[in-house]
């Protein structure tokens, strides 16, 4: 069994078009093997329309130490040069580089804080 989030993730979905749709809490994969192979209208009208543009969900991995993480990614989020857990020290991750300076994001994912190295004023 295999539980609704899993199931938007193989059809790269969003968790809400999936319960929007009626994908069960749980269901085999022989279900989901079906739902992929022959879509409904609706996945099928998903799918033609994607423009791969933006991911519908992403792996977050931490820097430090390896957890990984799928979320659904925020148009607010940077491009981060490190993910790192939230419990994990700063001085676990690399200095920036000479002449650049760190910003912190909190609120990644579940658990994960977003470091930027950029160029001052950049």
């Amino acid at each position: 069994m295999i539980t609704r989030r899993e199931a938007a993730l193989r059809l790269d979905i969003p968790l809400e078009m999936a319960q929007r749709h009626g994908i069960p809490p749980k269901l085999t994969d022989a279900e989901l093997e079906e739902l992929d192979r022959n879509p409904p209208a609706w996945l099928a009208q998903s799918r033609a329309n994607r423009t791969g543009r933006k991911p519908i969900w992403v792996e977050l991995r931490c820097d430090v130490c390896g957890f990984i993480e799928v979320a659904r990614p925020k148009k607010w989020w940077p491009s981060f040069t490190y993910l790192s857990c939230d419990h994990h020290a700063f001085d676990e991750l690399p200095a920036p580089a000479a002449g650049r300076a760190r910003r912190e994001y909190d609120g990644i994912g579940n658990r994960f804080i977003g470091i930027v190295d950029d160029k001052p004023g950049a």
